[in-house]
């Protein structure tokens, strides 16, 4: 599968660079980046630390998409959607990991599905994915007497808060729940806030150093506490993970995807 890589001059973008380079299903089509990255110009397997793949990482993005059967994004939302656009117009598979989406861009994102393949996944790890499925089976069999919070760090340069997997694990309790997570989500406590309002979903936000992503779903009721935690020591596991899932979109009809997919959970 030849698979490309936006955004590729970040962290995540060289890590997926190295994935695909080291896989032996996939082919690299290329590699792009934003106008003025100094990325630009470079061989992307040297970039990574690899042998030179005579590439030119550049900032056409659409010519990426011309050459690539799938191109992997984790960039930035209304970047995103952008790629989007163009994954619907040349009929690319697009695998993203972008996270902060908003009600409306998240729809947008969904539509481009009607004319594509869009697979979405606010995390990739298997272990988190895991997680996710159990937290939706225990806030389906527990009732509002236990309190759901999810606490969620990460690294000091991560931009948005909640993380994408924390709200995920958000409405995947909420799904068990059969609720809105949107009608009983508490993001924000400061100063005087009252008591707990019994059914609302809690989070928790903490940033620093050099954490790859920890997350914790808790119930919590009289005389005891249930935890279900998963915890990220190496950031590969995402990386392998967006792979894995640009190789199962060949061959897929168009339409709107995820890791309840890929495992078989839906």
């Amino acid at each position: 599968m030849k698979i490309g890589i936006v955004g590729c001059g970040g962290r995540m973008g060289r890590m997926l660079i190295k994935q695909v380079l080291d896989h032996p299903a996939c082919t690299l089509a290329g590699a792009s980046e934003a106008p003025g990255n100094g990325a630009l110009g470079q061989d992307p397997g040297v970039l990574v630390g690899s042998p030179a793949t005579g590439l030119v990482i550049g900032d056409d993005a659409k010519a990426l998409f011309q050459v690539s059967d799938g191109v992997i994004d984790f960039t930035a939302p209304q970047v995103t959607l952008a790629h989007a656009a163009l994954a619907a117009e040349t009929r690319t598979a697009l695998i993203v990991g972008t996270t902060g989406f908003d009600a409306a861009a998240q729809a947008a994102l969904a539509a481009f599905a009607a004319r594509t393949v869009i697979f979405q996944a606010a995390n990739f790890s298997i272990g988190v994915n895991l997680l996710l499925g159990l937290s939706e089976q225990v806030g389906r069999l527990l009732g509002n007497e236990y309190d759901a919070e999810i606490l969620e760090m990460h690294h000091k340069h991560k931009v948005d808060a909640p993380s994408g997997t924390a709200l995920a694990l958000g409405r995947a309790v909420a799904s068990g729940r059969g609720v809105d997570l949107d009608a009983v989500a508490e993001r924000v406590r400061d100063g005087i806030t009252g008591a707990r309002t019994p059914g609302d979903i809690g989070f928790a936000t903490l940033r620093g150093g050099a954490v790859i992503g920890d997350h914790t779903v808790m119930f919590a009721a009289d005389g005891e506490r249930i935890e279900l935690t998963h915890k990220a020591s190496d950031r590969s596991i995402y990386s392998s993970g967006a792979v894995r899932a640009a190789l199962w979109c060949q061959g897929r009809d168009p339409g709107f995807y995820g890791m309840r997919d890929l495992l078989g959970f839906a």
